[in-house]
């Protein structure tokens, strides 16, 4: 007999207990909270590994330098002529003229020298001119003898051909006397030590009795009316520098006084040595007021030019191609910059070009920067 199946109950579903769920939930939220600082964590400690993976560097802007009114450089003052004297004749100094000061006129005599050997040696040249003019009248007369035997075939043509050559070489001994004796008597006319232009006696350097050899420097000589003034214009300022200018000289003896003078002529190129244009200027001195080998200082009036660039000295990166600077782009990477150096005041430097105004140099950069790296410019503050 078969049984009927028992039908399940349709009724509502069993509920959680309500501490399960409250149980469940603070499960939750603890894992959150718990969770929340690692994360947290997590993401400052990449951040920090990334940030520390790109250097920090701290830059300085190029600004220019102080804007002067005019170029100011060393000189140096030197007379317009200036001679050493020199003995040109051998013997003793009997006496001198002028003494160091004094102002000598073109001309005038400033010693003499005794030279017995040299009054000997013309002595012997003149009696061989005398001997040499005696052997050219006897061949003369000799020639022409026997230029006349030759018509009647009383000598022979060979002979009379010996005879006019001996006659040439008479002459030539005596034209070789004359000479030698003209050398000497002009060599005695050294004797005379005279000024060869006006000027002043800056040196004396012998005495009466002293004995003079050829070479010896007796005297110096300087014209000092007009004094020409020396000064060595660096590359970057002789774009102002030309023939005709005008500036002024201050010597420390005369500080408030300035002495105006042009530039008269320049080397025409630059000094490969040190860079600078040699440039000559002249200054009226008829009143005497400077002295020739002085120190001085030029102001060139025309010199006002746009002031360099100023960075600082430890900026410089030195390469084999030569110094350079890293530059930071606004993206943050370095772009290495070549430049040409001024002139260095030690904690700066001038840059005449390879940087503008508004770049951003990096301070103290390292060996191992090259372009392209990224990297971060430090706070200011910081």
């Amino acid at each position: 007999m078969n049984e009927a199946p028992i039908k399940k109950s349709s009724g509502p579903p069993p509920r959680l207990s309500p501490w399960i769920i409250g149980i469940a939930i603070i499960f939750v939220v603890g894992f959150v909270l718990g969770m929340l600082p690692r994360w947290k964590h997590s993401n400052e400690l990449r951040a920090e590994t990334t940030a520390l993976s790109v250097p920090t560097v701290i830059i300085a802007k190029p600004i220019p330098g102080k804007a002067e009114g005019g170029l100011t450089l060393p000189a140096e003052v030197k007379a317009r002529m200036e001679s050493p004297i020199y003995a040109r004749a051998n013997g003793y100094l009997t006496k001198w003229k002028l003494d160091i000061g004094a102002q000598a006129k073109a001309g005038d005599l400033l010693a003499e020298i005794d030279t017995p050997e040299l009054d000997q040696e013309i002595e012997v040249a003149r009696a061989g001119v005398e001997q040499a003019n005696a052997a050219l009248a006897l061949a003369k007369v000799t020639a022409e003898r026997w230029s006349e035997l030759l018509k009647s075939a009383s000598v022979s043509e060979q002979e009379n051909a010996e005879k006019a050559a001996d006659l040439k070489l008479k002459k030539a001994n005596v034209d070789a006397a004359s000479a030698n004796l003209h050398r000497l008597e002009d060599l005695k006319n050294f004797t005379r030590v005279t000024a060869p232009f006006d000027g002043i006696i800056t040196a004396r350097d012998i005495d009466v009795g002293d004995l003079i050899t050829s070479g010896k420097e007796l005297f110096r000589l300087a014209d000092t009316r007009t004094l020409r003034i020396y000064v060595r214009v660096p590359q970057s300022a002789t774009r102002g520098i030309a023939v005709g200018s005008l500036a002024d000289m201050i010597v420390p003896e005369m500080p408030q006084r300035k002495f105006p003078i042009k530039i008269v002529r320049t080397a025409g190129a630059i000094d490969v040595g040190s860079r600078t244009l040699l440039t000559e200027m002249e200054v009226d001195n008829t009143a005497g007021e400077l002295v020739a080998g002085s120190y001085a200082q030029v102001m060139f009036r025309d010199g006002a030019q746009d002031p360099a660039l100023v960075i600082p000295s430890n900026c410089l990166l030195f390469r084999a191609e030569g110094p350079e600077v890293g530059v930071v782009a606004p993206d943050g990477h370095v772009t290495l910059h070549p430049v040409i150096i001024g002139r260095d005041f030690g904690k700066t430097l001038e840059i005449l070009s390879g940087v503008s105004t508004g770049d951003q140099v990096i301070i103290n950069p390292g060996d191992s920067l090259v372009t392209g790296a990224l990297v971060r410019v430090a706070d200011a503050k910081q």
